[in-house]
């Protein structure tokens, strides 16, 4: 990569990469009899260990199978939009049919067939409302594509029930529980991510529902970048409620890779809303966290750092999180690197700042040599390396390949260099 932005010849090599690298692993893995997809293969690909679904992943790949169809009928991408939203469509009703329980959470696992299954024993089928989360998103997305309303008041009627659980305090969040007397950066995230998506839906349609959503979108921006936003540009995966703990390795921990899909989230939102101020905001966020995260001596991005930069450091508490940010911290991981294709893309579009675009540059030249799965026969993307850049087998957060970060940044990058002729969404 030059640092001079070809938006065609860049649009072309993703759309290439889309085409022939990413969507024939994921197409077949498509359950058609049930609907979703199968995501628990090992992490070269080449195996399926399991049959099972977890809710997480069958959200998003709602999400993704809709926005696919989205772009295919703007005539962003070249494909049958049809086939998209009908393959979405049957893992809509797939997970009406058997994720949704009494108590109106969302079941976290289920076989092929959707029966529930406790994901850990004894602890219950709803043991995370991330996995509604992204429920939630897909369902936003497929009712703003479809016309569906009523698929677009069920994702409200659930993201309206994750906001009461969140009041109340009693929320569970496996695979990564909260510590105790900690402010989580992930949760207003999420939170900001599933608003902004439902803000979409509700518009498309007319809802009358729509202004409060909004409303609940800019104050999940705003709480990130108030209350989150470090001084010097960092964010603060954990924030504690006593001062006194601000010097552990939980509180000085950063997550690179979430602090860049944060600010990503937080610049659509204001977009959508009008709020430029915003932007500016967020803009210096994707800098120090790339500049953090970067590893000078093997290239990529880091999965935790200190907030001063190197390895995570700070006093002990006991809490089981210590040891996962410990045991990883210097793994290279697919997520973080596939949301800084994105962010950074976005940063330099919103700024013309042409340091954006070196890191833009730095980022695709490592992502593009280490991530692909080089037997081309299976394709997708070797997700998880040690710090070197070689596969790791390992499970990282759910025993799944991913379907998400990768395709869906992807996508948006092509929403990003449209060529000529394409049909550009309506600005809310």
């Amino acid at each position: 990569m030059t640092e001079q932005l070809d938006r065609e010849a860049l649009r072309a090599w993703y759309e290439g990469h889309l085409i022939q690298e990413l969507l024939p692993f994921w197409m077949r893995a498509l359950d058609e009899r049930h609907g979703g997809v199968y995501t628990c293969f090992t992490n070269t690909g080449s195996e399926l260990l399991s049959t099972d679904k977890y809710t997480w992943s069958q959200g998003r790949f709602i999400w993704l199978w809709s926005r696919i169809a989205d772009l295919c009928g703007r005539k962003v991408l070249s494909g049958d939009a049809e086939s998209f939203l009908e393959q979405a469509g049957k893992t809509v009703d797939f997970l009406k049919r058997h994720a949704m329980l009494d108590n109106g959470n969302c079941a976290f696992l289920l076989t092929e067939e959707g029966a529930k299954k406790e994901s850990i024993p004894g602890q219950g089928y709803d043991t995370s409302f991330y996995a509604d989360c992204f429920v939630v998103l897909g369902f936003s997305e497929y009712a703003r594509v479809s016309g569906r309303a009523d698929i677009a008041e069920d994702a409200l009627r659930l993201y309206d029930r994750i906001r009461g659980r969140l009041q109340s305090g009693h929320v569970r969040s496996e695979p990564y529980p909260i510590p105790e007397g900690m402010d989580s950066h992930s949760v207003s995230m999420i939170m900001l991510n599933c608003s902004q998506q439902l803000m979409d839906a509700l518009q498309s349609l007319g809802h009358p529902d729509e202004s409060r959503v909004r409303s609940d979108c800019l104050a999940y921006a705003e709480r990130i970048l108030r209350h989150f936003l470090q001084p010097d540009g960092q964010v603060a995966e954990l924030v504690s409620k006593e001062e006194r703990a601000q010097d552990t390795l939980l509180c000085r921990h950063v997550n690179p890779g979430h602090t860049l899909e944060s600010m990503w989230f937080v610049i659509a939102a204001a977009e959508r809303l009008n709020r430029r101020d915003l932007i500016a905001e967020a803009l210096p966020a994707v800098k120090r966290a790339f500049e953090l995260g970067w590893d000078a001596a093997e290239g990529g991005l880091l999965r935790f750092v200190d907030r001063e930069g190197g390895e995570p450091r700070g006093l002990r508490t006991g809490d089981p999180y210590e040891r996962l940010i410990l045991d990883t911290w210097d793994t290279k991981l697919w997520w973080p690197h596939s949301e800084a294709l994105y962010s950074t893309l976005l940063a330099y579009e919103h700024s013309g700042d042409p340091a954006f675009l070196s890191m833009y540059s730095q980022a695709h030249d490592y992502v593009f040599r280490t991530f692909p799965n080089p037997d081309r026969t299976v394709g997708e993307w070797i997700q998880i390396r040690d710090r070197s850049g070689r596969p790791l087998n390992k499970v990282v957060a759910l025993p799944v390949k991913d379907p998400f970060h990768i395709i869906r940044n992807v996508l948006l990058i092509l929403e990003l260099l449209p060529s000529e002729g394409i049909v550009r969404p309506e600005v809310i």
